[in-house]
């Protein structure tokens, strides 16, 4: 039985969990963690960012971008609630991440005796950030708490975890067995009856429609059999896309919905609350409601489901599509319908330019397992509606979080992730000065993403707003930034200015393969159309 510190206990227990990699800042509280992550270097890798929030999103972009656990650590107090908002986007998006944070010595805590990075009940704010948090109180307890940390991570309904370490436990030392090291994966056990009435409803169905959230985004092979056996379209929410190809015949956004809904006799949400459709469009006396999602408290969030099946969405379809042949024949191919569907999509959507000019130019030069990662920007809002995807987990957006500043430090942790992958940031100049610092740590540790800069010198859409819903109320919108040509240089990336398509494609080509990150600023101005529209659809009923 080895004799470990409590650092070197708990470095080894991520080890044994499978991570090879982790988003972190060094700090006195966890010198003796860093002074382990030092002494296994060869089994992982520490990426260290300019600024705590760079390492939650990072840790958030990897697990996007694999769909693999990943970890941040960070000091106590300040350091911790720095990365909050970046945890409360781990969250929201329901990823695999934990949370390892350090503490004061136990001696003082709760004593309020004002030592360095103390604050009130750390745990309790990090209990309602997460899914289950755990403090390490001794450093033979922390292959338990580890190995517990990431069973709850691959249990249930994915939400970040949270485990605190104080200092005085992480440079103590005790002999440490790693005997009853594991990790346990549990799902709830799937009903059959529900399944055989669920096959039942959808068999009778005329005119089902199906919803996809990031609940099935493992589930994507599952997903299509599914729907091409009923002939359904199926809607993706911006979290969702990619689940079944934008090339498919079957698959759009959710607002494309919109005008099958009048005739929608069941809607089915897979993983997804199909919130939208749901609460904004009104619903038909007949409509029913299949829920399938592996948290039993989301079923009932929007209305009453007629059935609800509990379980993990590639397993409950597995079941489904093997049983609904006994039920009903596979349905004749709508292509040739949703043919014209399509093509008066495309016409709803066709006055967001320049929006889906930009994006198409970016399509086309993204590999198709090239990463996308989204922002609070105009472009973003746009490729939530228009941007076509044929692979998971390669559309990376905040979903109902919404948190400005997020993307080019998340489609770091997606680079970092992935280095054979091309990845591409898109910002506006308000949101990419949120994690502007990150530059540093991308040039540092070689990870080329593209970011595309559009500079309006504005709070952009917070400025529409002013102006258009406010008679012209306009404050504290304007923006005085840097040249950010010259600023990219001086962190030592790549950077260019692009007026024009031609000169964007070029300067993409340009880029690829780099090793080292790319800033190509867009100047624009701030009369592009909004995608508001697609949020305040009338009801239809």
């Amino acid at each position: 039985m080895p004799s470990l510190t409590g650092g070197q206990a708990t470095v080894r227990s991520l080890i044994k969990a499978g991570i090879k990699q982790l988003y972190g800042l060094p700090g006195v509280q966890n010198d003796w963690l860093y002074n382990a992550l030092y002494d296994y270097q060869d089994e992982i890798k520490v990426i260290h960012t300019r600024h705590e929030q760079g390492a939650g999103y990072m840790a958030l972009g990897h697990y996007l971008a694999t769909g693999e656990a990943s970890v941040y650590n960070i000091v106590p107090g300040p350091g911790f609630l720095n990365s909050t908002g970046a945890l409360s986007t781990i969250y929201g998006l329901n990823a695999k991440t934990l949370c390892l944070v350090g503490q004061i010595p136990k001696k003082a805590q709760g004593k309020n005796w004002g030592v360095l990075h103390e604050i009130p009940d750390q745990m309790g704010i990090m209990e309602r950030l997460t899914k289950w948090s755990r403090k390490i109180n001794s450093p033979s307890e922390a292959p338990q708490v580890i190995s517990e940390a990431f069973s709850q991570l691959q249990s249930h309904r994915p939400r970040p975890v949270g485990v605190e370490v104080p200092m005085d436990v992480l440079s103590s030392t005790e002999d440490i067995s790693f005997e009853n090291f594991e990790i346990k994966s549990e799902t709830p056990t799937i009903n059959q009856d529900q399944l055989e009435q669920a096959a039942q409803m959808i068999a009778e169905a005329k005119n089902p429609l199906v919803f996809v959230a990031s609940g099935a985004m493992h589930a994507s092979k599952e997903v299509i059999q599914f729907v091409e056996y009923i002939q359904s379209p199926v809607f993706a929410y911006r979290t969702g896309k990619g689940i079944v190809p934008s090339s498919h015949y079957l698959s759009y956004p959710v607002p494309a919905a919109h005008a099958l809904w009048k005739d929608c006799d069941l809607c089915i949400a897979i993983g997804s609350h199909a919130r939208m459709p749901l609460t904004k469009w009104g619903q038909s006396p007949d409509l029913k409601f299949l829920s399938i999602n592996i948290d039993p408290n989301a079923h009932h969030n929007m209305r009453q489901a007629d059935i609800a099946i509990t379980g993990d969405s590639k397993a409950v379809l597995e079941e489904i599509n093997k049983m609904l042949p006994n039920f009903t024949d596979a349905k004749d191919s709508i292509e040739s319908k949703m043919q014209d569907f399509a093509k008066k999509w495309n016409e709803q959507t066709a006055y967001l330019e320049p929006q889906s000019s930009y994006l198409n130019l970016i399509r086309e030069e993204l590999p198709p397992d090239g990463i996308f990662v989204d922002e609070l920007t105009q472009v973003g809002f746009a490729s939530r509606i228009v941007w076509d995807t044929d692979q998971p987990r390669t559309y990376l957006c905040t979903g109902h979080m919404g948190t400005l500043g997020w993307g080019f430090q998340t489609a770091l942790g997606a680079k970092a992730a992935c280095p054979e992958k091309m990845v591409i940031s898109v910002a506006g100049d308000g949101g990419f000065m949120f994690g502007v610092q990150e530059l540093a740590t991308a040039v540092q540790h070689k990870l080329g993403v593209i970011i595309l800069l559009f500079n309006n010198n504005l709070y952009g859409n917070v400025r529409s707003m002013q102006e258009n819903l406010y008679d012209n109320r306009v404050i504290a919108t304007d923006l005085h930034n840097p040249d950010f040509v010259k600023m990219a240089h001086a962190f030592g990336a790549n950077s260019t200015r692009v007026h024009d398509m031609d000169g964007l494609r070029k300067a993409i080509r340009e880029a690829k393969g780099e090793s080292l990150p790319t800033l190509i600023e867009i100047p624009v101005g701030n009369d592009w159309p909004s995608t508001n529209r697609f949020k305040g659809l009338p009801r239809v009923f």
